[in-house]
């Protein structure tokens, strides 16, 4: 097994899931598991990276094959942990994918040492697996395999956590609850596949939590962040489309106000959020020094939300931008990844939230296609992309007011708080991922506490 942690260790520092960049792994085996497949041995692997405080639990699967059958494919191998043995990373063998999906679409279970895996299909006996399977590129803390359609189905995805966290994952929660509900916002649920492991702190005791999800894949469609990003490198009106986003973004909110507990805020939730902006501002100080200097006016935009009345608190998106909606011709928006932000902490990501924060998220995500035009295209007016951009904001607010009953202007103290908490989210995100792009959470935090913002 040392020799498989060795090769674990040299190769997940180069994968983009993998949280500890700059440094090397502290690896230690807490646990596996293996899936039926014919011609290679499937085993998934569970993963303690010691070296991050707190650790992080990984699943890492693994397609182990004779290397004299693996062709050359460099950025999908793993390693030879022994000699004539070759480890694939498993979303890129069908081997791994066929078995996961039958996992998922036909139940099952699977176990490994202090460990139970369970696929639990959302619609038992209603299809078959899926055909052949492709990785989606680009994605920075999952893993995600497309399953093409086979004959009267339609494609699937399917979500591999690569992080693991104790509980049920907000997104297999929100999700399915929602197409449940029949909610046409968000896409058909497959089924999922969760898991209980041993503790990774204690030498006793087990977590149990989600491991895969899987819903109907939309073929042939673009997210808001480039249908939006097109129409105002063009200069195309966006406001019926931005209405249309938000008036989905409250039907959203109107539906898992309905579906889950909701409370109004107390003293525990002011002091919680403050605790978190607090926390998020000092990270950014430390990683993008630039912030340190307006800390004061950002305390005083965090300190006037404080003393403002707040709505009641809800289940929410928790990571609402462009990128996580999809536009389909017949059904419209459609919202996916409910995950919620991955620098917040999962019981952070789970309990009621303000759904504000979802408006705001999309709010800095407009003002993000003005900053990609400027850094892509400097040639352009600034001013024409701003008015683009501030009658998009209008637009969306509007489209949001009308279905909530609710509108966020009227708000104005706490969403401006909660905007720039989201601008200082960001910093720390390019400062860490895409440095160039840094300048746009900076604009938008000086602008934010120069005159917190009216929303057009």
């Amino acid at each position: 097994m040392d020799s498989t942690l060795a090769c674990l260790a040299a190769w997940m520092p180069r994968q983009r899931w993998y949280a500890g960049k700059g440094r090397l792994p502290s690896l230690r085996l807490v646990s596996w598991w293996d899936l039926p497949a014919q011609d290679a041995t499937v085993r998934t692997f569970l993963i303690a990276d010691e070296g991050a405080l707190p650790a992080v639990l990984y699943q890492i699967p693994v397609v182990s094959r004779s290397t004299a059958t693996v062709e050359a494919h460099p950025d999908h191998i793993i390693g030879s942990p022994e000699p004539g043995t070759t480890f694939i990373d498993g979303p890129f063998d069908p081997a791994y994918s066929s078995a996961l999906l039958r996992l998922i679409v036909e139940g099952g279970t699977a176990t490994g040492p202090g460990t139970t895996v369970i696929g639990q299909p959302s619609r038992p006996g209603a299809r078959r697996a899926g055909g052949a399977a492709s990785v989606l590129a680009g994605e920075q803390s999952n893993t995600s395999l497309i399953f093409a359609a086979e004959e009267g189905e339609t494609p699937i995805i399917c979500k591999v956590f690569r992080q693991l966290h104790p509980g049920l994952n907000p997104d297999i929660e929100l999700s399915t609850a929602l197409a449940r509900a029949g909610s046409s916002h968000v896409p058909p649920t497959i089924g999922s596949v969760e898991g209980q492991w041993p503790d990774t702190a204690t030498a006793q005791g087990t977590f149990r939590g989600s491991l895969a999800f899987a819903a109907e894949f939309l073929p042939g469609v673009e997210d808001a962040w480039r249908v939006a990003l097109r129409a105002a490198a063009a200069g195309d009106d966006f406001t019926a489309p931005a209405a249309a986003l938000g008036a989905a973004t409250a039907d959203v909110h109107v539906a898992l106000a309905s579906l889950f507990p909701t409370h109004a805020a107390h003293r525990e939730d002011f002091e919680a959020t403050s605790r978190t902006w607090q926390r998020r501002l000092a990270i950014a100080i430390a990683e993008v020094p630039a912030i340190a200097e307006r800390r004061e006016a950002i305390d005083a935009v965090y300190a006037r939300a404080l003393a403002a009345e707040w709505p009641s608190l809800q289940r929410i998106h928790g990571d609402f931008h462009l990128g996580q909606v999809l536009h389909d011709p017949k059904r419209g928006w459609v919202l996916l990844d409910f995950e919620g932000e991955p620098l917040r902490p999962m019981s952070e990501r789970t309990r009621a939230d303000l759904p504000l924060r979802d408006v705001a998220g999309m709010l800095r995500s407009f003002d993000y296609v003005a900053g990609s035009i400027r850094l892509d295209h400097p040639d352009r007016s600034p001013a024409t992309v701003r008015e683009w951009v501030r009658g998009a904001r209008s637009a969306y607010v509007e489209g949001y007011a009308a279905v909530a009953g609710v509108d966020p202007v009227a708000q104005e103290a706490l969403l401006s708080a909660l905007e720039l908490d989201k601008a200082v989210y960001e910093a720390i995100y390019e400062s860490r991922n895409r440095p160039t792009w840094v300048t746009i959470p900076l604009r938008a935090i000086a602008r934010l506490v120069e005159r917190p913002a009216p929303v057009g």
